[in-house]
């Protein structure tokens, strides 16, 4: 199963710990962990399913291409971690 990780920052807004799901993409894998934590869902995603503008998922270190439907691919030994993008001037 994967590993799933959150920043800090995000966990001030939500209990989300670091959890273990199973799929073969990031949309699979982060509807298991919604699963489990259905608070965090609206955190992370839109109504439509859609990453929200503030937020950025890693696969393996390599943010994801797909941000509408996380086709990323996502193997059994993959680490995601998902923060709230940065900004600033």
């Amino acid at each position: 199963m994967a590993t799933v990780a959150f920043t800090p920052n995000l966990q001030r807004h939500v209990v989300c710990p670091t959890t273990e799901a199973p799929g073969a993409t990031v949309r699979e894998v982060m509807e298991h962990v919604f699963v489990a934590n259905p608070r965090l869902r609206g955190y992370v995603v839109d109504e439509r399913g859609v990453l929200r503008k503030h937020m950025i998922i890693f696969i393996d270190g390599n943010q994801i291409v797909d941000r509408d439907q996380q086709s990323d691919a996502v193997r059994p030994t993959s680490e995601l971690y998902v923060m709230q993008a940065l900004s600033g001037g």
